[in-house]
C-alpha cells in the first residue's frame, strides 16, 4: 500500500503559526507555561494532560488525567493510589506529562519526578468534589477487573453508607510532579516545528533548541 492509498499516511495537516523564538520565552518555564495555558483557556479541558509512567518491570503506559494545580513546586493531580498509575509511581516515581493543545498547534512536555501529596492537601481537594464524585471514588477500585453491575452495586452501597460527609477513601490520594525538564513545541510549516527546552542550570534554567 503506497502513501496515496494509505489513509493514515495521507492524513496530514500543514501547520501555519508564526513560530517560537528564544526571545519569545519567559525567563522561567512556569511563567511560560502559564502564558500558554491562558492562551488555551477557551479550549475544551485545557487542563487535560497525558501522564506517562513506567512499571517496575519496565512496561510504559499512558493515560489522560486532569491538572488540578501548578506552581513552583510542580504539577498536581489526584487519583486512586492503587490504580495502575499509582502502582507504577510507587515503583518508579519518574514520569512525563504532555499538554496537547492541537487547535493552537502547540504542545508542552514536562519530565519530572512524582511525590505523594500530604493528607491535608488530599482532604482539602477531596472535600471540594461533588458528592457523586466522592462516592464514585469509594465505589471504584480503579484499574481492577469489574462489571457494570458490580460498579452500580458498589456505588449504591456507598450512597447508602455515607451522608453529606464522605471521607477520603484509604487508597485515594494525589501527586505532585516536580519538573526537571520542559519542552515548548510550536507547529510550523513544512514540519520545521520549533522545539525549545528549559534544562536545569544550577539554581535556574538554560534554553536549548532541538531539531524538529
Amino acid at each position: 500500500m503506497n502513501a496515496v492509498e494509505n489513509p493514515w499516511a495521507a492524513r496530514r495537516r500543514e501547520y501555519s503559526e508564526a513560530g517560537l523564538r528564544e526571545t519569545d520565552l519567559a525567563a522561567e518555564p512556569l511563567a511560560m507555561f502559564r502564558r500558554w495555558y491562558d492562551d488555551a483557556a477557551d479550549l475544551p479541558e485545557p487542563n487535560a494532560m497525558v501522564l506517562a509512567t513506567v512499571s517496575a518491570d519496565g512496561q510504559p503506559s499512558v493515560r489522560t488525567v486532569l491538572l488540578k494545580g501548578f506552581d513552583e513546586r510542580g504539577a498536581v493531580f489526584f487519583t486512586n493510589r492503587g490504580s495502575r498509575k499509582g502502582t507504577d509511581l510507587a515503583a518508579n516515581p519518574k514520569c512525563a506529562l504532555l499538554f496537547p493543545w492541537h487547535p493552537l498547534e502547540r504542545q508542552v512536555r514536562v519530565e519530572g519526578v512524582a511525590e505523594s501529596l500530604d493528607a491535608k492537601e488530599v482532604a482539602a481537594y477531596f472535600a471540594s468534589r461533588p458528592r457523586g464524585a466522592r462516592l464514585g471514588a469509594h465505589a471504584s477500585r480503579q484499574s481492577r477487573p469489574t462489571t457494570p453491575a458490580a460498579l452500580a452495586e458498589a456505588f449504591a452501597e456507598a450512597e447508602q453508607r455515607f451522608g453529606d460527609e464522605v471521607p477520603v477513601p484509604q487508597e485515594w490520594g494525589g501527586y505532585r510532579v516536580r519538573p526537571q525538564r520542559w519542552e515548548f513545541w510550536q507547529g510550523r510549516s513544512n514540519r520545521m516545528h520549533d522545539r525549545l527546552c528549559y534544562l536545569p542550570d544550577g539554581a535556574g534554567w538554560r534554553v536549548q533548541r532541538l531539531a524538529p
